[in-house]
């Protein structure tokens, strides 16, 4: 039997793999539209994750601004993305500096989140609650996943659509 997963190693976890999809982006021996999209998988999967299981419990506990704050910033990076995931030809100036703009996104939005949500996480629930998120987490993210969410019309669906509602 496997031991339980704990959702704040999760959430990092996805975190570190993002970060390390957006190095091989920058890489001109990689296959860097691949690592494109396997980032907007990841990422809308994570967001939609965490929204669905994480932020409502959290919401009880914590002051709902800095979820609303957490959640606005994952929107900011979801429109960065898209710009990115538009770009016709990889590796062009245009696609170097949608990329940094991504990079910059990102990287300002993990890092509030860990400082912030994900150190609630750690302080306001115990292992069996952990685990039970890192289920509901998972479940949710690969479910997410295998629905291909970070597709260039998913995202856009999600920066236009979504928006409204």
């Amino acid at each position: 039997m496997t031991p339980p997963q704990d959702v704040v190693e999760l959430i990092l976890e996805d975190h570190r793999t993002l970060e390390d999809l957006l190095r091989v982006m920058r890489s001109v021996e990689a296959d860097r539209e691949a690592a494109l999209h396997d980032f907007a998988h990841l990422m809308v999967a994570h967001g939609e994750a965490e929204e669905a299981s994480v932020h409502p419990v959290l919401a009880s506990f914590e002051d709902s601004d800095t979820v609303e704050h957490v959640e606005a910033a994952h929107r900011e990076a979801v429109k960065v993305l898209l710009a990115l995931l538009e770009v016709r030809e990889v590796g062009s100036a245009e696609w170097d500096w949608r990329l940094k703009q991504l990079a910059l996104a990102v990287a300002r939005h993990t890092d509030e989140e860990e400082r912030t949500l994900v150190n609630h996480v750690r302080e306001s629930f115990g292992p069996d609650s952990r685990a039970d998120l890192a289920e509901d987490f998972a479940r949710t993210r690969a479910d997410l996943l295998d629905a291909r969410c970070g597709s260039v019309s998913n995202v856009h669906h999600k920066v236009y659509v979504d928006a409204l509602l």
